[in-house]
């Protein structure tokens, strides 16, 4: 039940925030959204600000849920994780820009709250993908020293691809650089994959 309450209150808060924006949305906006009491909302949160942070940590969450899923997906080589594991990451600017929901515009208004679910998401992301690099280097799929090199250059490569994508949003354009995505990842699977497993 308490959990159940507290989860109410950050998918109304975040239904509310894209709305209204942060600064409009009131403590009271919240209570009377989720037929709660305000003191009801202060057992669970002390201001809007920690609202706030529940709910950009929730939206972190569900960018690396699919990627969690990979980690034991039956019927997937490791090199196939890994590619799948990057198209993942590679899309997750590009749709939460594009969502067709209101909940987008809780990012589009400002910047900065896309870059925070980004570097809270990409700790989590960078965990999944380096468990993926460790089994394919213990299998003997992977290069042992380009599987090392290779968490530092994904973050320059994601944080590159985030900044393109946002910069062309907010030049009205949103266009997706699908085939140079393909580019990437074909170039970081081929130079860290060893050549008998080249072709998985």
């Amino acid at each position: 039940m308490v959990i159940k309450t507290r989860e109410k209150l950050i998918d109304v808060a975040r239904q509310l925030f894209a709305i209204k924006g942060i600064e409009n949305t009131t403590m009271n906006d919240i209570a009377t959204a989720s037929d709660k009491g305000r003191r009801t909302i202060y057992t669970y949160f002390r201001n809007k600000r920690e609202i706030y942070n529940a709910v950009i940590e929730r939206e972190s969450e569900q960018l690396v849920s699919q990627l969690r899923s990979l980690l034991d997906s039956p019927g997937l080589s490791t090199v196939e994780k890994l590619r799948r594991g990057l198209e993942i990451r590679m899309n997750v600017t590009s749709q939460t820009l594009g969502r067709p929901d209101p909940i987008r515009s809780l990012f589009s208004r400002d910047l900065r709250r896309i870059d925070r679910v980004r570097r809270l998401a990409s700790a989590k992301e960078m965990e999944i993908l380096n468990e993926i690099l460790d089994r394919g280097v213990r299998e003997g799929v992977f290069y042992s020293e380009q599987g090392k090199r290779l968490p530092e250059l994904l973050r320059l490569i994601m944080q590159g691809n985030d900044m393109i994508l946002i910069s062309d949003h907010t030049a009205g354009h949103m266009q997706y650089p699908s085939i140079a995505h393909a580019d990437i990842i074909d170039f970081i699977i081929h130079g860290l994959t060893l050549p008998t497993t080249s072709k998985q």
